[in-house]
């Protein structure tokens, strides 16, 4: 008779790691679980966690380089370029969400009465990115495939209607976030949607005074 030598951390880490797909369609069930604030399970889902909101990173920094091409200092561009870059920008577009969408997400929820954690805040915002992983194992090979590297250039291949498609899908994996992130919100402060929508509608104020200012700061 054998015994199970896991601690009771990874136990629950293998539960999460199985909970991710049901993001996709069952995600209310999956943001409950996010009510038990224990550190075990914190802990627990840090792995499942890091590994989505880095690769939804790289996702978005590529759909941000593609629509702002920033590689024209680059005579040559190679994969190898494209591919470090990519992990660095992913990298700090994950940090970006985690940390600063998790702040909007939690002042939000604040504002309209709740009383939970910025931890908690985090951790649905990192789970919401999850339609980008998506886009970086679907997608993306597929868009780079038929525009190359004339996705980071100005000009190229990759203008037109083919194009703008991937330009819609990445819109609609935004909008599949934020409504995660409506979702989240609802799910872990048992709310009903009006008031989880009215929290989101702060957390959107927020990020456009922020956004503004970040602008301005740089014109």
């Amino acid at each position: 008779m054998s015994v199970d030598s896991r601690t009771p951390v990874e136990v629950l880490e293998r539960e999460w790691w199985s909970r991710l797909p049901r993001l996709f369609y069952a995600p209310a069930g999956v943001f409950a679980e996010l009510r038990d604030e224990s550190r075990e399970s914190a802990d627990a889902r840090q792995e499942p966690l890091v590994a989505v909101t880095f690769l939804a990173g790289i996702a978005m920094f590529l759909s941000l380089a593609a629509l702002e091409p920033p590689f024209e200092r680059y005579r040559e561009l190679s994969a190898l370029t494209i591919a470090v870059e990519s992990i660095i920008g992913g990298a700090l577009v994950a940090i970006s969400n985690f940390w600063l969408g998790g702040a909007l997400v939690y002042l939000g929820a604040r504002g309209l009465g709740s009383l939970s954690g910025y931890r908690l805040a985090r951790h649905v915002v990192g789970l919401a990115t999850i339609p980008f992983v998506v886009l970086l194992f679907l997608a993306w090979p597929v868009r780079l495939g038929l525009y190359g590297f004339d996705l980071f250039r100005t000009g190229g291949g990759d203008t037109g209607a083919g194009n703008d498609v991937f330009i819609a899908i990445d819109a609609i994996a935004l909008a599949w976030t934020l409504a995660l992130v409506v979702i989240g919100i609802r799910q872990t402060q048992r709310w009903t949607w009006g008031r989880a929508s009215a929290a989101f509608a702060i957390v959107a104020l927020f990020a456009i005074l922020f956004g503004t200012l970040a602008f301005a700061a740089t014109r």
